[in-house]
Order: C-alpha cells, then sequence, then structure tokens
C-alpha cells in the first residue's frame, strides 16, 4: 500500500471495520466446570432431561391433595430433598415437605408451613382454598428436554455457569483465550518501584493495558519493556509475533526519529493504517503477520492507549472468541455542561447518571488532555463527540459509549 495511502486518517469506524476483517476465530477446547467461569461458550448448550426432573415443592410446608375440606390432617411422614419416601397421600392425611423436595404420590398441591398449625400427632389447615398445583415446581419447569439453554457465544458469568452445572454440560466446551504480548518502548520510562531521573517517567501503559486484557477474556503471556534500539527491539517483536494471537505495542508510532515502532511494522507485517480520525488516539497503527497475528502500535499517551483499547482490540479480542456480542452498548444521552468540538471525533471520558425524569445525563470528568489518566477515574462511559465549528450547548444529545451502567440520580 503506497504510503499516502497508509498515512490517510482513517474513519474509527472504517478503522473497526478493517480490524474485524482480519480477526480469526480461535480454536475450541473442553475445560472442567470450575474452569470456565468468565469463558467463552464455543457451542450451544442443549438440555438432555429436563428440569427439574420429577415435581418438587417450591416452599417448606406439607404436600396435601388441593380437594381435601378437612382441616385435621394425618402426618405420613416428612419428606426432604435429595430423597424419596415410599408413601401416598390420600384425603385426611399430608406428607411433611422441604422446599425442593420430591412431591409424594397421591398429593396436588402444598400448603405453606406458614398456613398450618401443627400438634403432636397432626396438623391443621388453615388455608381454605388451595388450587391444585400450588407452590409446586413442575417437570421441567425450569429447562425442557432438547432446549437450547444457553447458545454459543455467551459469556460464561455466575448465572450461565450454573445452568452449564444445572443440565451436566461438563466437560465445557469453550474458545481458547487469546494471547497477548503488550510491549512498551521508549528510553525514558522506568519500571515503576525506580526513582525517576531527569527526563523519565514511569511507565504506567503497560500495567493499564495488562488489567484491561484480564477483564476481556485475554491471556497476556508477556509484558515488558522494549530495548530502544532498532535492532533488539526487531528480534523482540519478532519473537513476540511469533508466539502470540495478538501483539500491543505502546508508543513509537509517531513521527520522531526515535519512534521506531512504525519503521519497523513496515518491515515486518502488512500495515492496514497508521492514523485514525480520532482524538484521543490519532497515531494508532494497525497491522497483520503472514501468520494472522494482529498487532497494534498504541500512542504513547496513557488516555490515548486505553481509548484506542476499547475502541478496537477489545471488540477485536472478543470477536476472536465468538462472543455473540462484541460491543459495549451504545445510548443517546444528554450533555449536562457545555462542551467544546475538537477537530477530530473526540472519545470524551464522562459520568453518565439516569436524572430523576429517567434521562441519561453526562458529565465529562474534567480536562480531556490525552496524558490525563485520571480522566477515567470514575467515568462510565465514552462519549462519541463529532467535530464542527460551534460549542456543544447542555442538553444536546450525543452518543455514549457505556463502560459500566449509568448511575442513579445524585
Amino acid at each position: 500500500m503506497a504510503a499516502a495511502e497508509l498515512d490517510r486518517m482513517v474513519h474509527p469506524d472504517e478503522a473497526r471495520r478493517i480490524v474485524l476483517s482480519q480477526v480469526r476465530r480461535l480454536a475450541v477446547e473442553q475445560v472442567a466446570l470450575g474452569d470456565a467461569a468468565w469463558r467463552v461458550l464455543a457451542e450451544d448448550v442443549v438440555a438432555t432431561e429436563d428440569h427439574p426432573p420429577f415435581p418438587a415443592a417450591t416452599m417448606d410446608g406439607y404436600a396435601v391433595v388441593a380437594s381435601d375440606a378437612s382441616p385435621w390432617r394425618e402426618v405420613l411422614g416428612e419428606q426432604m430433598a435429595g430423597q424419596v419416601l415410599d408413601l401416598e397421600v390420600s384425603e385426611g392425611a399430608v406428607v411433611r415437605i422441604m422446599t425442593g423436595a420430591p412431591m409424594p404420590r397421591g398429593a396436588d398441591a402444598v400448603v405453606r408451613v406458614e398456613a398450618t398449625e401443627p400438634a403432636e400427632d397432626h396438623v391443621v389447615i388453615l388455608q381454605e382454598d388451595v388450587a391444585t398445583g400450588e407452590n409446586i415446581r413442575t417437570v421441567g419447569s425450569d429447562v425442557r428436554r432438547g432446549e437450547v439453554v444457553l447458545p454459543a457465544g455467551t459469556v460464561l458469568g455466575p448465572a450461565e455457569l450454573g445452568l452449564v452445572a444445572a443440565v451436566g454440560f461438563v466437560p465445557v466446551p469453550v474458545s481458547t483465550r487469546p494471547r497477548v504480548s503488550v510491549v512498551s518502548t521508549g528510553d525514558e520510562l522506568v519500571e515503576p518501584g525506580e526513582p525517576v531521573g531527569p527526563g523519565q517517567i514511569r511507565d504506567s501503559n503497560r500495567f493499564s493495558l495488562v488489567a484491561a486484557l484480564s477483564a476481556a477474556g485475554a491471556s497476556v503471556t508477556w509484558s515488558g519493556k522494549a530495548p530502544d534500539n532498532a535492532v533488539s527491539l526487531r528480534a523482540l517483536l519478532i519473537e513476540r509475533m511469533a508466539e502470540s494471537d495478538v501483539v500491543i505495542t505502546s508508543g513509537g508510532v509517531s513521527m520522531g526519529d526515535l519512534d521506531l515502532i512504525k519503521p519497523l511494522l513496515g518491515d515486518l507485517t502488512k500495515v492496514h493504517f497508521r492514523r485514525v480520525f480520532m482524538k484521543p488516539g490519532k497515531p494508532l497503527n494497525f497491522a497483520t503477520t503472514a501468520g494472522g497475528t494482529l498487532v497494534f502500535g498504541l500512542p504513547g499517551n496513557p488516555v490515548s492507549a486505553l481509548v484506542s483499547f476499547e475502541t478496537f482490540i477489545r471488540p477485536a479480542l472478543r470477536s476472536m472468541m465468538g462472543c455473540a456480542s462484541i460491543d459495549r452498548p451504545r445510548v443517546s444521552v444528554a450533555l449536562a455542561q457545555g462542551t467544546p468540538p475538537s477537530d477530530r471525533i473526540e472519545m470524551q471520558r464522562a459520568t453518565v447518571r439516569v436524572d430523576p425524569e429517567g434521562q441519561l445525563v453526562a458529565t465529562t470528568t474534567g480536562s480531556q488532555a490525552s496524558s490525563r489518566l485520571a480522566s477515567f477515574l470514575g467515568a462510565n462511559a465514552l462519549l462519541v463527540v463529532a467535530p464542527r465549528e460551534t460549542p456543544y450547548e447542555p442538553g444536546e444529545r450525543v452518543d455514549a459509549v457505556l463502560l459500566g451502567p449509568p448511575l442513579g440520580p445524585e
């Protein structure tokens, strides 16, 4: 591709399409149920049996014949969960039953224990009208045999994992985790625990990105600071590209003489774009290797790196794992204050709340400088602020990408 075309500023939507067009689905592996939390389901979970497999009580009480009008009943026994008594309920008799326990033969309703008065050898039913099927969970009421319980692409959170366990779908087929390497560049970077000398700063991007990758379901197989000379950096990149599904570099993609990532990507990979019509994150490089590794050359500014991750890398990772939904929710919000536009599409960090009238209102988190990582603190949204000549007035609406749920009214 010609240099002029590579240096063209690509609209974020076009950049996203290019990235996703290069994504390859990862392989499937079978894991134990205890290792499946937050993994992405690779196959539909289909129930092989009804659940529950027997009529069960939904609360503690007495299993009765619903049509029996007699208040005084003989107690035949006590039915606990996990066992089946050889008892049959008829008129004038009941069985004490616990929540989840199977219904004894003959009984067709459960009277809750609060509506009874126990005596030494009998119980008084205080409830006058008892409906057939009352307080009973019928066979297959939760899941029917042959039903798709969870579709492929589902992220296995607590409820989903419980359903997998309930239907006995083990081992669990899941997508393998993307193997990701994170490479920080720049002689000015020192480790967080080291003293800062003249002209130096502590490396923060690497640790922010590793945390973001972990939350996205990736496996960070390597992270570290790269040597700031072309020969050593080239060798490191070749190694990381060979052993990773995704390589993320931080810094070294601008126009300076020491910005080494940009020319190295030109030599080692197929570069798809080098600039995005977005603020922050303009000097974002995206490339692929002959083996299919995705390479993201992120800007060195901390906010630029995280915004680029949210906008492009997170969706790519979720697509690689076959997630049914790869994007965060996008909603329309009203601006709480006047907002100056940029010359590019700006992803402003903001807090979105539900006001007393039920409307979503967004307040930016202060200075939006790309070096101010604190602008992400408390932010639950990225506002998509389009460029224009005049400032946005309070109450005007823009789109917001929700990083978390909206907050309640103040």
